[in-house]
């Protein structure tokens, strides 16, 4: 009986059924770790990002800060010392010129009273040396303008006359014509005026060479021998200033400065004349140069006046003076210039008469006239001194310093305030690397980083060795324009220059160990879940570089993926897995 129940227990097809859900199961569990292996291995991985390299164009910069400064600051001073009542300005304040800066207190002065009382009794004898002098030729010079009107105006009518006889393109024509020679007359006044200057003060700058002749290497060859007879002379005088020490053999050494001094004397004799030959051709020469151009220059001025007419006459009325003949105004003119060279003949022979007398009372009149003016010239800087009760700027710009408080006393010649005058410009100064500094070239303008207005430009002046010792460094100095202050700091990008290069990549791409610079790059291989990513190592020289990129070479082509950033550190040979996009 209990046999039967074991058998009964007993059931090989309930066994197998069993094995057969424990297989299912194990290959179920095995599936799926299989499905998802490529999965859960990635999320171990290190997660990176990538771009790819590629060639182009590349602008190496360099940066640096540096505090800036005013190119020119205008020290305000006062003469003397005065009380400062007011201060009008604060620091960092931009005035213009002629604004109030400070205000002072008013002091009497009994400098003031006395120079006044000497104004006055020079003032008195300089009008009774007026008295005697009776040298006032305006009624006769205006006369004689009023009949060179008179005479041009006559000239003109005759002139409009003829013009209208004949056909209105010849009066245009010589319209024009005049016109023409009348600018070209005009420059060639100008041209001998100023040679005329030239030769009175002996000074050839602004002289016309067609006009000069020879007279600049006369001067030259004068000026030579003034020097060397000037030396000569030196020479001479030493050795009658020299006293010899006496010797046993004092009449040899007698003898022998007799000797020089005779030589000595000889050179000289024969430099001043030299010199005097010199002076002499060279005053001969300018002044007939001078009588010459001044023979040219009344002609131009009458060629000028005569032009003047012509055209006068063309923009006159055509219609003027109808009636008469061109007989009549050929007349007319005739009676004119008589006139006028009548006038000015009787001007001429009055002044004759009136310059010898006049010149004594002349150089009297110039002398109490200087010491009058004089006299005002003192008044007004004592007014100025003691009256002044504003202090203006003399100059735009910004206010950099005060260097006084109000109820203070002034110094001479301290500063109480300093302006930076704003027009001459701002300079900043920035500390480089010597090799950096290399690549960059004077006349470059940096980016302003800190630039928020977008109104400030800076470009590189000077490059200079750095003065502190042992330093490789330069200093590189930009010339600094728009709205800016003294004492603010700027930050600078200076661009090294461009280049096309190969190979660019990131500059986060990039880094360094003590085997040098490397990137790493990505490649690929398939398998039968897909394609799986590796980090490899490759070295790298930086050429160029700028905030964002670095041009690179190194078995490293355009197109191959860099990586850029990674969640975690890689190390070459790695497999990596490719942040979703």
């Amino acid at each position: 009986m209990n046999e039967h129940n074991e058998t009964k227990d007993y059931n090989p097809s309930r066994k197998r059924e069993i094995i057969k859900n424990i297989l299912i199961i194990f290959l179920a569990v095995m599936l799926v770790l299989t499905f998802f292996s490529n999965t859960i291995m990635n999320k171990s991985l290190a997660e990176i990002s990538t771009e790819s390299a590629m060639s182009g164009k590349l602008t190496e910069r360099v940066r640096g800060s540096g505090v800036i400064e005013s190119n020119q600051s205008y020290e305000v001073k006062i003469d003397g010392n005065r009380t400062i009542d007011t201060i009008m300005i604060k620091t960092g304040q931009e005035v213009e010129k002629d604004d109030v800066l400070f205000t002072v207190g008013t002091e009497d002065s009994e400098e003031l009273t006395t120079a006044q009382e000497a104004l006055i009794a020079l003032e008195l004898d300089y009008q009774k040396a007026l008295l005697g002098v009776n040298e006032d030729y305006s009624t006769e010079n205006q006369a004689i303008n009023n009949a060179r009107d008179d005479l041009n105006t006559a000239i003109a009518k005759r002139n409009n006359a003829i013009a209208n006889s004949g056909s209105e393109e010849q009066a245009l024509y010589n319209y024009t014509s005049n016109k023409s020679e009348l600018e070209r007359k005009n420059s060639i006044l100008e041209k001998l005026q100023s040679t005329i200057v030239a030769i009175d003060t002996d000074d050839y700058s602004m002289s016309a060479v067609e006009y000069t002749e020879n007279l600049v290497s006369l001067l030259n060859k004068y000026r030579s021998a003034e020097e060397e007879y000037n030396s000569a002379y030196t020479l001479y005088s030493q050795m009658f200033t020299a006293v010899p020490e006496k010797t046993t053999d004092s009449a040899t050494e007698e003898t022998a400065d007799s000797h020089d001094i005779d030589s000595l004397q000889t050179d000289l004799e024969r430099k001043e004349l030299a010199r005097k030959n010199a002076q002499n051709e060279y005053e001969t020469a300018k002044s007939t140069i001078r009588n010459n151009l001044v023979s040219q220059l009344y002609g131009v001025e009458n060629d000028i006046e005569t032009l003047n007419g012509y055209i006068a006459e063309y923009e006159a009325s055509k219609n003027s003076g109808a009636g008469m003949s061109i007989e009549d105004y050929d007349a007319d003119v005739l009676a004119k210039q008589h006139a006028l060279e009548e006038l000015i003949a009787q001007l001429n022979k009055t002044k004759s008469e009136n310059e010898l007398l006049s010149k004594t009372n002349t150089l009297e009149i110039e002398a109490k006239k200087k010491e009058l003016d004089n006299a005002k010239e003192k008044i007004e800087k004592i007014k100025e001194k003691n009256s002044i009760t504003e202090i203006r700027s003399k100059y735009s710009g910004v206010v950099s310093s005060i260097n006084i408080k109000p109820g203070e006393e002034t110094v001479p010649d301290m500063p109480i305030a300093i302006i930076d005058i704003a027009e001459e410009g701002y300079t900043v100064e920035i500390t480089v690397d010597g090799e950096k500094a290399r690549k960059v070239k004077k006349g470059v303008e940096a980016e302003v980083v800190n630039n928020w207005n977008g109104d400030v430009t800076a470009v590189l002046s000077e490059i200079k060795n750095d003065t502190k010792s042992g330093s490789k460094n330069r200093i590189l100095k930009f010339s600094v324009t728009g709205d800016v202050d003294s004492g603010s700091m700027l930050d600078l990008s200076i661009p090294c220059g461009s280049g096309n290069y190969d190979t660019i990549v990131p500059k986060s791409a990039v880094h360094k160990d003590n085997n040098g610079s490397f990137v790493l790059i990505v490649n690929s291989k398939s398998s039968p879940l897909g394609n799986r990513y590796f980090a490899e190592r490759v070295p790298v020289e930086v050429l160029a570089s700028d905030e964002l990129s670095s041009a690179v070479q190194g078995n490293l082509n355009a197109g191959d993926y860099v990586i850029t950033t990674s969640s975690k550190p890689v190390n070459p040979k790695e497999q990596v897995r490719m942040k979703d996009k």
